[in-house]
Order: C-alpha cells, then sequence, then structure tokens
C-alpha cells in the first residue's frame, strides 16, 4: 500500500518537471546529474471519523521533498515548481514549516531548502454481512400484572420494615405497619418468582406463583427464629 503512494508521487513529480530522475531516498550531495528526492521519514496516525460501521485505519505519510542539480539555480527551479504544483492538489498537503536543525543532524545531512508532503493512506475495514430476515417479525406480548402479599413472623404476627424483593426483576418493597407489600407492575411471565425477603438480619428465599389477582395477597411465613 505504502509503494502505491510512493509510485503516485513519483508519477506527480514527473507529471510536474518532465522526465526527471525520482529517488526514494535521502539527499546525496556526491550525487551527479539532477533529480528529486522523495524520503518517507515519518507516518503519523490519523484518527477515523465516527461511523455506524467498522471504521477505517487511516495514517498520514510524510515525504520529505528535496531536489539536486549541478547547478544550483535549477535545483531551486524544480523545488519551487514542485512547492506550487503541490499546493493547490487536494491529494496531499505541503508543509512548509522547516525541520529542525536536530533532524537534519540527524539525517547526516547540513540544512537545505526543502517540503514536507503529507499523504493521507486509508484502509476500509470489510462491513459484517448482514443477515437477510427470511421470516416475518412475529411479535409475542404477555400481560402486565400486579403482586400484593403478607409477610408473617412468629405466631402469624405482621412483620413490619421488611424488605421484599424481586431479584430478576431488579424491584424491592418494604413491608408497612401491617406486613404487607405491593408491586403494581409485573410482566405476567414467568408466573413462579422467586422473593427475597430480608428482616432483623436474616434473609429468606422462597417461590411463589402469581395470583390470578390482587383479591387473593400471598401470604409468607417468616420463622425469624429458625
Amino acid at each position: 500500500m505504502i509503494d502505491q503512494v510512493d509510485q503516485r508521487l513519483k508519477d506527480w513529480v514527473t507529471g510536474v518537471l518532465g522526465e526527471i530522475e525520482v529517488l526514494l531516498s535521502l539527499p546525496d550531495p556526491s550525487r551527479a546529474g539532477k533529480g528529486v528526492c522523495l524520503y518517507l521519514f515519518e507516518l503519523v496516525p490519523k484518527p477515523a471519523p465516527r461511523s455506524n460501521t467498522p471504521p477505517p485505519l487511516q495514517i498520514s505519510l510524510r515525504y520529505l521533498v528535496t531536489t539536486w542539480s549541478e547547478d544550483t539555480a535549477e535545483a531551486h527551479r524544480m523545488l519551487g515548481d514542485l512547492v506550487f504544483a503541490a499546493m493547490p492538489n487536494t491529494d496531499f498537503e505541503a508543509d512548509l514549516n522547516p525541520l529542525p536543525p536536530a533532524t537534519w543532524t540527524a539525517f547526516g545531512l547540513a540544512p537545505q531548502p526543502s517540503f514536507v508532503l503529507t499523504v493521507p493512506l486509508r484502509v476500509e475495514r470489510p462491513v459484517p454481512p448482514v443477515k437477510l430476515v427470511r421470516k416475518p417479525l412475529v411479535v409475542h406480548t404477555a400481560p402486565i400484572t400486579s403482586l400484593s402479599g403478607v409477610v408473617l413472623g412468629p405466631g402469624n404476627v405482621p412483620l413490619p420494615k421488611a424488605r421484599v424483593e424481586i431479584p430478576i426483576l431488579n424491584l424491592f418493597d418494604w413491608t408497612d405497619t401491617r406486613g404487607r407489600f405491593h408491586f403494581p407492575a409485573l410482566p405476567g411471565e414467568p408466573r413462579t418468582l422467586v422473593l427475597r425477603i430480608q428482616a432483623k438480619g436474616r434473609e429468606l428465599q422462597t417461590k411463589i406463583d402469581q395470583p390470578a389477582s390482587d383479591q387473593e395477597p400471598v401470604v409468607i411465613h417468616f420463622d425469624l427464629f429458625d
């Protein structure tokens, strides 16, 4: 993929300057003749845009562009032609900020006229295939019901301030002074529910069958002294 960008830039250079030598290397002061160096010296991450599909993988390639010629004025002319051809080009971005002296030192070269081409490289990620719906949508409705009950302690005495929980539905209620609790809206399924009752540091779990109506309260016996 990067090699395709290399070739695209080489073609762009020859399109601007005509048939000329184009190298993918650092400039060499001892090189004879004339030509252009496109040196890929940096790969920079490029955040992908937000999308409902897998975002593409993106980076930016940064090429150092220099020219050489036995005639210095000729080298400058070629560099100028490339700069002004790059500035309006929407396929890449021309960065005219000079490289830091430390970068030239790392290259083993004296600073020289140059610019940087920043070229985006994008790789699309495959979109997972969407399975076709071959059957019509079937919606099953469930009735809404309610649940009332009373918690009785030893001697069938109503148990106040007991916590009554339906774990599977993440619902709970507290019993009143008469030991009563109430859940106003529950799904009709499942018919059998597990209730967890907590009172006075003790806990009881019990299964109940939902009654047909509020007129049939559930009675739960909680013997705190077992």
